[in-house]
This record gives C-alpha cells, sequence and structure tokens, in this order.
C-alpha cells in the first residue's frame, strides 16, 4: 500500500478536495435554499439535476475525451465548477440553481472520468486493486470531511460558497502536474438490457432501486434537514454519519458476501435498512436517533449497491465485464433522477417524513424483489464467486469496471481483496 501511496497521491489528494468541495455544494444548496424559502417541491428539481447531468456526462465525456484529449477536458470542466460554486451565492433562484447543478453534474462526472482513467493508468495489474480501493476511500472521506467545514461560516452569506470553489481549483493542481502522463482512453459499449437483464434481472432491479435510495440520501438530506428546521451543525452531522456507516460497513460486508449467497446478504441488509426506517418514521426520534438512523441507512446502501454489482459480475463473462457495468451505470442514473423529485412530491405532500417514507419503499421493494428471486434461481457456490470489490454510487464506469475486473480475477480462493 505506500508504494501505490507514493505513486498515486498527487491523483489522490486531487480527488480529495474534489470531493470535498462537491461535498460541501450539495448540503449547502439544501440549507441556503430553506433560508430563502425555496418549497421542498423546486428544491428537488435542483438536486434532481445534478444527477441528469452526471448522466449525460456519462454519455458525452467519453467522445470529448477522445476528440480533444484528457487534460484540455479536465481544465475545461475543472473551470466551470469552480465558476459555479461561487455563482450559486450570486443568484439565489431555483431555476438558475437547478441549471448549475446540471452543469455541476456534467462537469463532476467529467473530471471523475478523467481522473479515474489517470489512476487506472497509473497503477500495475498487482497494485490496481489497492490502488482503486483508496481511490473510493478517500471519495468518502471528502465528503465526510465537508461536512465539518460547513460549520465554518454563515451559510446565509457567500464565504461557504467560496471556500468549495478555491478547494475545486486547488484539486487540479497536483493533478496536472503530475508527472503521470495522460493514458489511451476507449470508450465502453453497453450491453444491451435486454442481455442484461436476461443475467441478472435482480442486479438490473436492484441497481435502479438503489440508485433512487442513494440519490435522496445524496441530494436531498440537507433539504429534509432544512424542512426540520435543524442547525448547521446538525444537519452536517447527519450528511456525515450517512457516509461513515458507509465506510464502516464496506468491508467487513464485503469479507462476508465473499462467504455466502450475495443474495442473502441483499435481503438481510435490505429488511434490517427498511426496519430502521419504519422506526425512525414511527417513534419521531431526536437528533441523536436520527443521526444513528442516517449512519444504519448509509451502511446499507453503499454495501448494498457494491453487492449487487458483484452478483451481477458472477453471472457472466469476464470480457463482458466493462459493457455491463457501463449498462449497470446507466440503469443506476436513470433511478438517480427520480429520486430527489418523488422524495420532494412525498415531502410536499406528507412532511418532512417523506424523505424516509421514499427510501423505505425502496428498500421494502428491494428486499421483496430479492426474496422472491431467491426462489427462481439457484445459488452460486461461493468458491465459484469472484471477489466484493468497494464501489461508491458517485464512481463511474471506468472505475466500477476497473474495482470489478481485479476482484473477479482474483475471486475464488475465499480471501477477499484489499480492493474488494
Amino acid at each position: 500500500m505506500a508504494s501505490v501511496m507514493r505513486s498515486t497521491w498527487p491523483l489522490l489528494m486531487g480527488i480529495l478536495l474534489l470531493m470535498v468541495g462537491n461535498g460541501m455544494q450539495g448540503t449547502l444548496l439544501g440549507i441556503r435554499g430553506g433560508i430563502e424559502g425555496i418549497p421542498t417541491s423546486q428544491m428537488s428539481v435542483v438536486m434532481a439535476a445534478y444527477f441528469g447531468g452526471f448522466l449525460l456526462g456519462s454519455l458525452v465525456v467519453p467522445r470529448m475525451i477522445q476528440s480533444v484529449g484528457h487534460v484540455r477536458v479536465f481544465a475545461a470542466l475543472g473551470s466551470l465548477i469552480s465558476a459555479v460554486l461561487v455563482l450559486y451565492a450570486v443568484a439565489p433562484d431555483w431555476i438558475f440553481w437547478a441549471i448549475m447543478r446540471f452543469v455541476i453534474g456534467f462537469s463532476f462526472c467529467g473530471v471523475y472520468i478523467t481522473a479515474e482513467s489517470w489512476l487506472n493508468a497509473s497503477a500495475t495489474n498487482e497494485t490496481r486493486g489497492q490502488a482503486l480501493a483508496a481511490y473510493m476511500i478517500v471519495q468518502m472521506l471528502g465528503i465526510i470531511v465537508a461536512q465539518l467545514l460547513l460549520n465554518t461560516g454563515d451559510p446565509a452569506g457567500f464565504l461557504l460558497f467560496v471556500i468549495p470553489s478555491v478547494l475545486v481549483s486547488l484539486s487540479f493542481t497536483p493533478i496536472l502536474l503530475s508527472a503521470q502522463p495522460a493514458p489511451a482512453f476507449a470508450t465502453i459499449k453497453r450491453m444491451s438490457f435486454s442481455r442484461l437483464y436476461r443475467a441478472s434481472p435482480l442486479g438490473c432491479i436492484g441497481i435502479f432501486l438503489m440508485g433512487g435510495v442513494f440519490s435522496a440520501l445524496f441530494g436531498m438530506s440537507s433539504v429534509w434537514g432544512a424542512a426540520m428546521n435543524m442547525t448547521v451543525r446538525d444537519i452536517s452531522v447527519f450528511v456525515a454519519a450517512i457516509y461513515i456507516g458507509g465506510l464502516m460497513l464496506q468491508f467487513p460486508l464485503g469479507w462476508l458476501s465473499d462467504r455466502m449467497d450475495r443474495r442473502k446478504l441483499v435481503l438481510a441488509l435490505s429488511v434490517m435498512g427498511t426496519v430502521v426506517i419504519v422506526a425512525t418514521v414511527v417513534a419521531q426520534p431526536g437528533i441523536l436517533w436520527l443521526t444513528l438512523a442516517g449512519a444504519l441507512v448509509g451502511g446499507v446502501a453503499n454495501p448494498v449497491y457494491g453487492l449487487l454489482l458483484a452478483y451481477t459480475n458472477d453471472h457472466l463473462d469476464q470480457a463482458d465485464m466493462a459493457a455491463a457495468s457501463a449498462g449497470l451505470l446507466f440503469i443506476n442514473g436513470l433511478g438517480s433522477m427520480g429520486g430527489p423529485l418523488i422524495t420532494g412530491w412525498l415531502m410536499s405532500l406528507v412532511g418532512p417524513n417523506g424523505f424516509w417514507i421514499y427510501m423505505g419503499v425502496l428498500l421494502a421493494m428491494l428486499s421483496a424483489y430479492a426474496g422472491w428471486r431467491m426462489t427462481r434461481r439457484a445459488a452460486m457456490p461461493a468458491a465459484d464467486q469472484g471477489n466484493y470489490a468497494v464501489v461508491t454510487p458517485s464512481a463511474t464506469s471506468l472505475a466500477v469496471e476497473a474495482a470489478l475486473d481485479d476482484a473477479q480475477s482474483s475471486g475464488g480462493d475465499g480471501d477477499p481483496q484489499p480492493a474488494a
């Protein structure tokens, strides 16, 4: 791991700063929207726009890189991000914010694709798993640190919009000055959805549902917190708890999934998430339980996403993994766009509890479908499974494909890999 860190630290440092900037702006907008009196239904459009831009970026940016190269795309999209982060505070209007969020989503997708291709090229076959694991951990740590920085200023002012803009600008320095040359880049062809569904119905349906859960957590947590009249400190702690839970449970659940039928783990986790959400809605608890509930739901959402990816790839030839990962990420993107919109609609109907109800319904649907699928297909022996890969829902198809390929090629020995 030490040698991996020495060779990839510029990229990892840049990604850390990028994620701090991204994590700050997502939470800050929800808080500022409450201060400006923007209705929940309109804020849900703002938050959904990010995922729409991200989905479009996954389709367009690879062609841009092929046309003009990594460095130009990276610099251009990075400049857009830095500018938009400051412009938010200039015009606190929901339509303007939605347009800017779309641009932000598109641009962040582009810089992730570029950074991930650099990271993938800088690692050897022996170190790729460790490099990708470090990358995923850094992503989560960046968002956690971002929540702490929200307490350094007034969300009604200008400073908290300047800080992420500066951090994003600084993030390009270690990446662009890295000695690692820009790698060759090839677009990933997608597998047809019908073929992907035939390979793994649970993977396709589950990824779609978890896209909605993740986008509600990532996009609407701060909007929900503002609707609950929570303080900035409490909102930042709640959002941080979501990612801390996801980070802490990834590795032990990954280790467990390599030794059992992954569907049983998907079922157990989705049931656990549903129970936690029902208890939260019924009990109407204080901030301590809400924070714990956020950590538990985050601890479910992130590993279940990785479990579904790993389960799907267990039923594919290794040559099909790149195409399958691109298809699964597109399905996830479609689910993600609807998450904030439906959550906002529910919150408008039933109040802040709509935030929890939406996620609870999706997790209940996943548990029911996973249980039914277990009656339709025999379990794969654990020895024949590929290893679990630590993959966050914000990773692009490049990182997902590389992580799954590394895990699959090292599977079957019963020992989890560092990246898995």
